[in-house]
């Protein structure tokens, strides 16, 4: 299994979204960003993701698990863009900001502080481990 964080704009897609979605989940659309698209490419089912609220509150609020591999997105006709599905698998206990991510040295690497801006990111299973720790999640 390999971890990821996907961001969302609450405004447009928040977690309530998500995990109204229940299982049957939804498109993770709308990405076009080439680096994004090619780790959505490399995901498999049951692999595990942070879902990340940006903008204002910037932080970690909850955990998703890919249910489809990546495909079509259905929100364009150009071919050069896919997407996975994913569900909501549980919700932080403790919002985890990008303020204490950066606060923890362990998690200086990770591309979260690297790379703020990517939409869909690798995480590493220490980062995982970290952050689900921070988070009140299982991990």
């Amino acid at each position: 299994m390999r971890y990821w964080l996907f961001k969302s704009e609450p405004s447009v897609w928040g977690w309530p979204d998500q995990v109204a979605k229940g299982d049957d989940g939804e498109e993770w659309d709308g990405v076009r960003n080439y680096q994004a698209r090619n780790f959505m490419r490399e995901m498999a089912v049951g692999d595990r993701g942070f879902f990340y609220h940006s903008q204002k509150e910037k932080a970690v609020v909850g955990t998703v698990e890919v249910i489809a591999e990546a495909h079509p997105d259905s929100t364009t006709d150009d071919p050069r863009w896919d997407c996975v599905d994913i569900k909501a698998v549980e919700a932080a206990q403790v919002p985890v900001t990008l303020d204490m991510i950066k606060a923890d040295p362990r998690l200086s690497e990770m591309v979260l502080v690297r790379n703020s801006r990517l939409s869909v990111q690798p995480v590493t299973a220490e980062e995982w481990r970290i952050i689900c720790g921070m988070a009140g999640l299982s991990a």
